[in-house]
């Protein structure tokens, strides 16, 4: 996988983390090795001027997902072909209250909001009750089996 994580915030963020789940994810999702995805982490007022640019919508929002080449999963058969994933662009500031608010760490805010832009740039979406439950199925199969495998890393 072609993954690059560009930290364009003031806040520390685990760049290396976010390169595993990222490269997890898409390995779940049987996405070609030769894929190529940009993370990008911003401040408030940076993702603020992308959420009204692109959503309309006012204030910084967590997470947006700027689809390329529109692949889609694949299979262990059949992987997606190469290409352009997309751009999957964070706030860490907005995860930071977000994780408070949920009581868990930053990190595991952005490890979530990463596996769904990745989720929304292979097509998914949660407008629809049945389309929620399929992406939010998915994404948290993924978080778990990542969790799983970075503890097995650690020891």
């Amino acid at each position: 996988m072609s993954i690059e994580v560009n930290n364009e915030s003031s806040i520390p963020i685990d760049e290396n983390a976010l390169l595993r789940l990222s490269t997890y994810a898409l390995d779940q999702m049987h996405v070609h090795p030769d894929a190529e995805l940009a993370i990008v982490l911003v401040d408030e007022a940076a993702m603020e001027q992308l959420h009204v640019q692109w959503m309309d919508e006012p204030g910084p929002t967590d997470v947006l997902s700027f689809p390329m080449d529109e692949l889609r999963p694949g299979t262990e058969e059949a992987p997606t072909p190469p290409g352009l994933l997309g751009d999957v662009v964070l706030c860490p500031q907005v995860a930071e209250a977000q994780a408070q608010a949920a009581g868990h760490s930053m990190l595991e805010e952005l490890l979530l909001l990463t596996t769904h832009g990745i989720l929304h740039l292979l097509g998914f979406d949660h407008a629809e009750p049945a389309e929620e439950k399929e992406m939010f199925g998915i994404q948290g199969d993924i978080l778990v089996g990542f969790a799983m495998k970075e503890r097995r890393r650690r020891t």
